[in-house]
């Protein structure tokens, strides 16, 4: 980061406002919102019940509207009469966050900012369908993703490239593009793979619709599913007792607890 000049002697704070869940804000990230007289959030995204813990007085904006030379003026006005700034953004900022042109304008300004991490929506699906998507035994592999659409994906992250794997496979932001999703994972996943389509979890309005790769564009379409949707796939989904850790396990040592006798 380049250092700040000194007519910018305010801080703009990428805080992730979590999945949806007004209680699932970081604490770090609520004091931050709490104390800003400038919060700046992405409404389409970013429940008003987080920018509601703003101060009486704040400056609330809601950026859906703005463009980012827009988003960089109210920045940098802001920062420059001192005043810091909370850029509320949805889930963690660094998923699909559109935060790195943002930075890359205020490294060029010497404006400082922080990031502060917040709890990504695949974690809070993983909550709501009491899911590990890293089980002993199975998938040890967890694949965050989209489907190509109009931005587009590098030649080495094609979709049926990753599916190759079949690890776990979290698909963001691909909703509307289904019948390309569901062509590119059927060769490896097959037909009747189990799928998961977790709509705005942790919103008041989450739908959680648990079908097969065969039925998924049916099912989202009888309930009017094309967008804020994680498509969840993987061998983690499929019924089956599994194996066990070995870190609980009684004949197992660690740093912190010597192996046992298993009869004792």
């Amino acid at each position: 980061m380049m250092p700040a000049r000194d007519f910018h002697s305010g801080t703009v704070y990428f805080i992730g406002a979590g999945p949806g869940d007004p209680d699932l804000i970081t604490v770090r990230g609520r004091t931050l919102i709490e104390r800003c007289p400038v919060c700046l959030f992405a409404g389409s995204l970013v429940p008003r019940a987080v920018v509601a813990y703003a101060p009486p007085g704040a400056e609330v904006r809601n950026s859906a509207s703005m463009t980012l030379d827009e988003i960089i003026m109210l920045m940098a006005a802001a920062t420059a009469d001192g005043r810091d700034v909370a850029r509320v953004h949805s889930g963690d900022p660094s998923l699909y966050g559109a935060i790195a042109e943002q930075m890359r304008r205020l490294d060029s300004l010497g404006i400082r900012y922080e990031v502060v991490p917040g709890v990504s929506s695949f974690q809070a699906a993983a909550a709501a369908l009491r899911l590990e998507f890293t089980p002993a035994g199975k998938t040890q592999t967890v694949i965050l993703t989209r489907a190509a659409g109009h931005t587009g994906t590098p030649e080495s992250e094609d979709l049926k490239a990753l599916a190759a794997h079949r690890a776990a496979l979290i698909l963001f932001l691909s909703a509307a593009q289904m019948p390309d999703v569901v062509s590119a994972l059927v060769p490896h996943y097959g037909l009747d793979a189990p799928v998961v389509v977790a709509y705005r979890v942790s919103w008041p309005d989450e739908q959680i619709l648990r079908c097969t790769l065969g039925s998924v564009e049916s099912c989202m379409a009888e309930a009017g599913i094309t967008r804020t949707a994680l498509i969840i796939v993987g061998p983690m989904l499929e019924d089956s007792n599994g194996s066990e850790s070995h870190l609980y396990n009684s004949g197992y040592a660690h740093l912190f607890r010597k192996a046992r006798d298993a009869d004792r």
